[in-house]
């Protein structure tokens, strides 16, 4: 039973995924509402059987003041799906600064990318073209509802109405 659950605000904003646990536990208590289940699942007890749930939306709204992607090292691995972004291996990777700190580069979205060891190494204090590297994709911030479609552990069908706007 490790399904994700998209959990939608009142207004039907994508919140977050949880857990099939907890989202079972909202529809249960009347804290949401199960608006798509499962296909070819659902829950047992000893006398009952529940259908599982895909998406719940809950009947109270949820403000929430910030919904943007937080700038973590994870998140940025997430982003350019753990990958070198000059190569392209997936083996020891490092966070690069496109544009070295000490020549004025923020730790910023649009200036950090995911880095294997021997291009971080090659390409040292100086800037891609510099280093005869090139950028497989410009660096960019992901907003929330991509992050949460795309990075979300697995995207399910029963989520891409509620997704794709």
């Amino acid at each position: 039973m490790k399904r994700n659950v998209l959990l939608l605000n009142q207004d039907y904003q994508p919140l977050t995924v949880c857990s099939m646990e907890r989202a079972f536990l909202l529809v249960f208590l009347n804290k949401a509402e199960l608006l798509t289940e499962a296909e070819n699942d659902e829950i047992r007890t000893v006398n009952k059987t529940f259908p599982c749930p895909a998406v719940i939306r809950l009947y109270r709204y949820v403000n929430l003041p910030y919904r943007g992607v937080v700038l973590t090292r994870q998140n940025v691995f997430k982003r350019d799906k753990f990958t070198c972004q000059y190569c392209g291996s997936p083996k020891n990777l490092t966070l690069d600064h496109v544009i070295p700190r000490s020549k004025g580069g923020k730790t910023s979205w649009a200036n950090l990318v995911t880095a294997c060891q021997p291009c971080n190494t090659q390409k040292g204090d100086r800037r891609p073209h510099e280093a005869n590297l090139k950028l497989q994709q410009k660096p960019h911030r992901p907003t929330y509802l991509i992050f949460l479609r795309d990075h979300s552990g697995s995207m399910r069908k029963e989520w891409q109405p509620f997704l794709n706007y």
